[in-house]
């Protein structure tokens, strides 16, 4: 057990700190398999079921459409934004397709050029977006409204655009492509913001929209 879990010096009652056995999810999916008793048995099979699911997934990747629809669904989303949600991971993946084609480095550049899209658009980076949601590590997008993704997914589709059209090299180049992708949503935000009288950007998320109209 030792050698699949680690150790952490952790307050005890007492006010000391003792060494105490800790593990993050990969390490007690493997001590799980690794213990003998009968009573683990039923944990052993729910694994090879999902690790079978995820091979399928692999070989027939709408499959793993399917999962994500029914996993928000789980959660709570309605279904106009759950296809709104689909619909702006692919916009997403094909942003992030033309970074990667220009030797930009998932990490730190996808999250610089991502901020700098989110500020330009919405007046908030990814943190201070999290913050007024009241979000830690939970994904941003997740948390959106369908009026935030649609418009997301505008400055994402802008900024993929721009880059295949002016082909850019430096880091400051793809910088500046962020700004003016990101800045095509902005135009549109405000101009929906002074339409409706409405501000787009709040601390409201989808699933409590959706609370809030099933209560009405």
């Amino acid at each position: 057990m030792s050698q699949i879990m680690g150790q952490l010096k952790i307050p005890a009652p007492d006010g000391k700190k003792y060494l105490t056995d800790v593990a993050d999810t990969e390490q007690l999916f493997r001590l799980i398999q690794s213990i003998p008793s009968p009573k683990a048995e039923p944990f052993k099979q729910w694994m090879a079921s999902v690790a079978s699911e995820r091979l399928d997934q692999l070989q027939d990747p709408e499959l793993s459409i399917e999962q994500a629809m029914t996993d928000y669904k789980r959660l709570g989303y309605s279904e106009s934004w759950i296809n709104q949600r689909l619909k702006s991971i692919e916009i997403r993946k094909e942003l992030t397709d033309e970074w990667r084609s220009h030797g930009l480095e998932e990490g730190v550049h996808f999250a610089s050029l991502t901020d700098i899209i989110y500020k330009t658009w919405s007046d908030h980076t990814s943190r201070e977006y999290k913050r007024l949601k009241g979000l830690k590590k939970e994904n941003l997008r997740d948390h959106m409204t369908n009026r935030e993704l649609v418009l997301n997914m505008l400055a994402e589709l802008s900024t993929k655009d721009i880059s295949v059209a002016t082909n850019p090299e430096t880091l400051r180049e793809h910088a500046e492509v962020a700004r003016q992708g990101g800045q095509v949503a902005r135009n549109a935000r405000l101009e929906l913001e002074q339409k409706t009288g409405q501000k787009v950007v709040t601390s409201l998320n989808a699933k409590g929209i959706k609370s809030l109209e099933e209560k009405k």
